[in-house]
């Protein structure tokens, strides 16, 4: 497998693919940072162009983990290196709990220690869920979305592509978070909110609206 990334998300991911003994022939991309010995934890190859990364994936395992942030990066280097050959494919903790009935994830999402997500749940591709999460019983998100420590995604609720929810927050049932949008840590999210929008506080409110998302 290689992970995309060598920073603080992938070295937790890491450990969820080191309790699930995968770590054989594990590798990472990482074309930002310089590393002097290009081995993460003096194990693991740290791959730091393409054409290196094209042949891992042609040779040794097509299966390409995001093991970075923000939801435009994850959409930006999940269509790189698909283009490559690599497969998208989704981490989720053994640790984390996840319903057994009419639950769906899509590929290359990442679901942490943790994180719990109910029975009629489904999740796009590409998201990210972080620790200590819930996602209850009805509730849709879109492709590519976040979830921070420690939010709450109450029942039936729909969350658009792009969309990051703050560590610590709450969104009320039968509530659409739109495309893009961004929930502030700690808010309550009470009503509908819009495209490409920033909310924050108790009860959530607008600050202001963001640039669209190119899709």
């Amino acid at each position: 497998m290689l992970i995309i990334g060598a920073g603080g998300l992938a070295s937790e991911i890491l450990e969820i693919i080191h309790r699930q003994g995968l770590t054989n022939d594990l590798a990472f991309y990482d074309d930002v940072n310089h590393y002097s010995d290009y081995r993460l934890f003096d194990n693991f190859p740290i791959l730091s162009n393409l054409e290196a990364a094209k042949f891992y994936l042609s040779t040794t395992s097509p299966n390409v983990i995001l093991g970075v942030g923000t939801p435009s990066t994850r959409k930006f280097l999940a269509d790189k290196f698909t283009s490559l050959g690599g497969v998208l494919t989704s981490t989720i903790d053994n640790r984390a709990i996840i319903g057994s009935y009419g639950v769906e994830v899509g590929d290359g999402c990442n679901i942490l220690a943790g994180a719990a997500v109910s029975n009629k749940v489904k999740i796009g591709k590409g998201c990210l869920i972080y620790y200590n999460s819930s996602i209850t019983h009805d509730c849709h998100l879109g492709n590519f979305v976040e979830v921070s420590p420690g939010a709450q995604i109450l029942g039936r609720v729909a969350i658009g592509n792009y969309a990051s929810i703050g560590s610590n927050s709450t969104i009320l049932p039968d509530v659409t978070v739109g495309s893009g949008a961004i929930v502030g840590a700690g808010a309550v999210v009470t009503k509908n909110v819009p495209e490409n929008c920033v909310v924050v506080g108790i009860p959530a409110r607008v600050i202001r609206k963001n640039q669209d998302f190119a899709t």
